[in-house]
């Protein structure tokens, strides 16, 4: 296991790149797909549902990691007491 974060770690560079390349042809895929019925205003846009999870994924990652901080964090002397 330790091999395969090493591994990640010295490509971390080259997998972003891999990643927004990814989003970049489901963005371009979704204008290929049929689209039947018009459920939701974002479905008339193409590829609102692909930047729409990769906004809610960025705006989760830094509420939770706020929330974490807020409510799991300790004083620095939490510890001596």
């Amino acid at each position: 296991m330790k091999k395969i974060f090493e591994y990640l770690h010295q490509h971390r560079i080259a997998l972003k790149w891999l990643f927004f390349g990814l989003l970049v042809l489901i963005v371009i895929g979704d204008f290929f797909v049929e689209r039947h019925e018009v459920h939701f205003a974002g479905d008339r846009i193409y590829g609102f549902w692909a930047l729409f999870g990769l906004a809610v994924c960025i705006a989760m990652t830094y509420v939770c990691k706020g929330l974490s901080h807020k409510w799991l964090g300790k004083n620095a002397d939490y510890y001596d007491r």
